[in-house]
């Protein structure tokens, strides 16, 4: 995975979170960009994106209360789940939007 598709992957997720969370604030932080549903609340983080040599990390805070049948979701953490994109078809395919809808539904 070259730099550019990399960049692409990071744009796209960037893009899908603020269609389904429209007021975020993208937050530079841990090598990565942590995302809070309420700017300048760090308890309001709810996902990170995280570009690494041969996937982009998109993370959840709360990934273990999602649904998610099919067992896109990876870690096994008391909390966090994450999902590896190596293209920018993995987005759709594994399912990006609908988990970042979900942690945004979640108490």
């Amino acid at each position: 995975m070259d730099a550019m598709e990399t960049d692409e992957i990071v744009a796209r997720l960037k893009a899908i979170v603020v269609t389904v969370e429209p007021e975020v604030a993208f937050i530079a932080k841990y090598g990565g960009t942590l995302v809070e549903s309420v700017p300048g609340q760090p308890k309001s983080q709810f996902c990170g994106i995280f570009a690494y040599t041969n996937h982009v990390s998109l993370e959840f805070t709360n990934g273990a209360l999602l649904d998610d049948p099919e067992k896109v979701l990876e870690g096994e953490g008391k909390h966090r789940r994450h999902v590896k994109l190596a293209s920018l078809s993995d987005i759709s395919g594994k399912r990006c939007e609908d988990f970042l809808r979900q942690t945004r539904d979640l108490p």
